[in-house]
């Protein structure tokens, strides 16, 4: 049996840009255990598994399942769109986070995510020593939240992986207000096989509710400063967020299953 397959670079409009996510487009569904084999075997930080034409959407790392995933998200709507003859305005994904939305946007798309809530919290010990910096303030939700000083820290920040991944049971990420852009970010989810994350959609529905809180903004542009990084737009509406990006095709091909 032959699967179609998809690489594509969420967040980003170029060839090598963004977080790159792999599609896989199946006919039934298999064992949980063969969806994970898939993933561990593409060492992509997400793989997105579908059936055309049912709402049902996963994502798994190479390590686990995950509950929320936008990078792969956008990948599926993608593939769909331009791939699959997608005629649907907009496509609504049953996940283990509710239902998600994405419709075509201009040039790209906008995904209707849950907002994460967060509580400020005291910086649990050994916090500090595994980032390599002193955060301002520390907010705990789905991920663990780092406020730097500033863009350059985030840039410059060189984590110990090993004592971050003690830290938080899914992710840490680190942000600090942009210098062209509302704020930046970065994503380090050792944890769950995903050492550093190049453009995360699901942090932020953490990032752009407590940003839109500090700067009075509800439209927000953000960029993630991994070593491929990414460019998103946010907007913030009641218990939502928007996130808006573009995504390019890289591999198309077929599994042998």
């Amino acid at each position: 049996m032959k699967l179609p397959y998809f690489q594509v670079n969420a967040f980003t409009d170029q060839l090598t840009g963004g977080n790159p996510a792999g599609v896989c487009l199946l006919e039934k569904w298999p064992k949980d255990l063969t969806l994970q084999k898939i993933a561990a075997s593409h060492l992509l930080p997400e793989t997105a598994f579908v059936v055309p034409g049912e709402p049902k959407l996963r994502w798994f790392t190479p390590t686990t399942e995950v509950d929320l995933c936008g990078h792969a998200t956008l990948a599926t709507a993608h593939v769909l769109f331009q791939h699959c003859g997608e005629k649907a305005k907009e496509l609504r994904f049953e996940t283990r986070s509710g239902e998600l939305k994405v419709r075509r946007k201009g040039d790209g798309y906008e995904m209707d995510f849950p907002s994460k809530e967060f509580v400020t919290i005291r910086p649990p010990a050994g916090l500090s020593s595994a980032l390599g910096a002193a955060p301002n303030q520390v907010a705990d939700g789905h991920y663990l939240m780092c406020v730097l000083q500033d863009e350059a820290a985030v840039h410059e920040l060189n984590p110990d992986l090993r004592e971050l991944e003690l830290m938080h049971a899914h992710a840490v990420m680190v942000t600090a207000k942009g210098n062209d852009v509302d704020f930046v970010s970065r994503f380090f989810a050792p944890r769950m096989g995903v050492p550093e994350d190049y453009a995360t959609g699901s942090a932020h529905c953490m990032l752009a509710p407590y940003w839109a809180e500090r700067t009075g903004k509800k439209k927000l542009k953000a960029r993630q400063l991994s070593v491929r990084g990414g460019e998103l737009e946010c907007e913030v509406k009641d218990n939502r967020v928007l996130l808006r990006g573009n995504a390019v095709t890289f591999i198309e091909g077929e599994l042998s299953a």
